[in-house]
């Protein structure tokens, strides 16, 4: 049976407000200036309603397709704060290398203790700035006898095994098929260990992804790509998704094209 490997935010969870927030508070932390202090103190309690609305947050999402790894969210805000929003995929790591090797693993690992001290303090408030996309996940449910399913995200495990719980689905997915954050910065890792672990050719593997720079990295290993058009990315993206060959699924034609058809009634 073939495998599908799923990144886990912007494919199973809706997790840009909460990565926002915890940036935010990351950010407040590891560059004291005013700036971030005084919009962690606005935003810090507001409501989902507000934050969404919030030019900061529209700006943050705007950017996330470009992002890999925790650390990339301080890049999104430090871009933000330089007022440069339209930058493509080259301009962002410039940008990421201008800010230096130091400031990024500090921020990567305040990052995680932000997340920790957020989910510790309020476990349920936590939850709530993550919920799943309710029509994949119900699909998953519903077609998880016809996969092997996987995981393979940036995110750290006790965060993925609390929100699989959360979502109903902690059962789909076999333990040792979980690979999260410790893999590596980059999703080659992730697939080249369950490549290993499932004991089949990259070519049995299904990998979908929210960011098109995912499935650039990996596509040259055989793995067949998919962009879940329903996460973090927009119609460049997308487009330039279908010109590499790569599959883009939205939510109405991902099971027929990841599973195949199935009696829906």
């Amino acid at each position: 049976m073939d495998a599908l490997a799923l990144d886990f935010d912007g494919v199973i969870s809706d997790s840009a407000l909460e990565s926002f927030v915890v940036a935010l508070r990351t950010i407040a932390r590891c560059d004291p200036r005013p700036l971030w202090s005084s919009a962690r103190t606005e935003l810090e309690q507001a409501d989902p309603g507000t934050l969404r609305a919030h030019p900061l947050y529209r700006g943050f999402l705007k950017l996330m397709p470009l992002g890999n790894r925790a650390e990339d969210f301080a890049v999104a805000l430090r871009i933000i704060e330089a007022g440069e929003t339209e930058v493509d995929q080259l301009e962002f790591d410039r940008f990421r290398e201008s800010l230096g090797a130091d400031f990024l693993s500090k921020f990567h690992v305040s990052f995680y203790a932000e997340r920790l001290a957020l989910r510790s303090a309020d476990p349920a408030g936590w939850v709530a700035l993550l919920g799943p996309f309710p029509a994949f996940v119900k699909i998953l449910r519903r077609r998880a006898a016809d996969r092997i399913l996987a995981v393979a995200t940036a995110k750290d495990r006790a965060s993925v095994d609390l929100l699989l719980e959360a979502y109903g689905i902690g059962n789909l997915f076999p333990n040792d098929l979980i690979v999260d954050k410790e893999a590596g910065r980059s999703k080659r890792a992730h697939l080249g260990l369950l490549r290993e672990r499932l004991n089949i050719g990259f070519d049995g593997i299904t990998f979908v992804d929210d960011k098109l720079n995912h499935l650039e990295d990996v596509a040259d290993l055989g793995v067949r790509c998919a962009l879940a058009a329903w996460g973090y990315n927009g119609a460049r993206e997308r487009e330039l998704a279908r010109q590499r060959g790569f599959l883009v699924c939205d939510l109405e034609s991902v099971e027929d094209r990841l599973f195949g058809p199935a009696d829906r009634e």
